[in-house]
């Protein structure tokens, strides 16, 4: 049991960070059916600006509280990736959008490696360290053992989600958001500029990608260019898991996700000892996408519509 516990704790706050990031990738795709393939990246520069805002406040401010710089990190990181996506919204995909599916997907591979490159110059190529900033004493949950960091990934995710589910659908901007991903052409006739929307769904991934940045980078100590490639990877499939362009679905399609690599890495890596443990648990989230695409290929929450007018 105390494995299981273990997994669980594990799964959770692996998925919590894919599901931050996997609504950003829904959020998008519901509005524009647009797949943003520069998401993780965005996470990266957002990982990467925190860091550099630590390591600068760390000498100035010597004996702050961790907590406040942390906090500190993830306000600068936070706007600094709004305004990147913007850019990116604004230069590269705002002048496809009546282009053929094709190029949007292109110019999103090759936003992502101008950004990787970008942060490659600046930061450099090497593995950078993420300070360790809480008290991360372990605490004993049916004998299962957490660390601050990462309870505190669990409830801010939990909290995050919670607020955009009210702010979707129970604020005037939500139900602009719904109407422009039902047809922004009619919603344009209503009163709702769909420009405007879509810079703002585009701003509020943005956040999220940023607060999940810095959250990989506190719970796994690192931080480098290419780290934001395999959490947008695994959070893309979350969101088709989930139902791409269904929020609810992202959130479900996330936790799901990291428990199914945390409870296979933990119980299949025992049984072929170790043969098949952490080192391939990607091959266990691939495979139940897989299966569900083959039974379910709109997701364990998307619905089968038609193509919008």
């Amino acid at each position: 049991m105390e494995l299981l516990w273990q997994q669980i704790i594990n799964g959770l706050v692996l998925g919590s960070m894919y599901a931050l990031i996997a609504l950003g990738y829904t959020m998008v795709y519901g509005i524009l059916n647009l797949i943003n393939f520069a998401h993780g990246d965005v996470l990266m520069v957002g990982a990467l600006t925190a860091l550099s805002t630590i390591l600068f406040l760390q000498p100035i401010f010597v004996g702050a509280p961790g907590w406040l710089l942390l906090l500190v990190g993830v306000l600068v990181a936070i706007p600094v990736c709004i305004v990147v996506s913007l850019i990116i919204e604004r230069v590269a995909y705002r002048p496809l959008r009546n282009a053929p599916r094709l190029a949007p997907l292109i110019t999103a591979i090759g936003v992502s490696i101008l950004l990787q490159t970008f942060a490659m110059i600046v930061w450099g190529r090497n593995f950078l360290t993420f300070p360790t900033l809480l008290d991360d004493r372990p605490i004993e949950i049916f004998g299962a053992t957490i660390t601050t960091t990462r309870a505190l990934v669990i409830g801010t995710s939990a909290v995050i989600m919670i607020a955009l589910m009210v702010l979707v659908n129970r604020t005037k901007l939500g139900r602009a958001m719904r109407a422009t991903a039902e047809n922004p052409r009619v919603a344009g006739l209503m009163g709702v500029n769909p420009n405007y929307v879509i810079a703002l769904t585009f701003a509020i991934g943005a956040g999220l990608a940023a607060v999940a940045g810095v959250m990989w980078a506190a719970t796994y100590s690192t931080a480098h260019f290419f780290m934001g490639f395999t959490p947008g990877l695994k959070a893309f499939t979350a969101a088709v898991l989930g139902g791409i362009g269904n929020i609810p679905g992202a959130m479900v399609g996330g936790l799901l996700l990291g428990l199914i690599e945390a409870l296979g890495a933990g119980y299949i890596g025992d049984l072929t000892n170790g043969i098949l443990g952490s080192h391939y648990q990607d091959i266990f989230a691939f495979l139940v996408l897989v299966g569900v695409l083959i039974f379910r290929p709109s997701g364990l929450l998307g619905e089968r519509v038609a193509d919008r007018a």
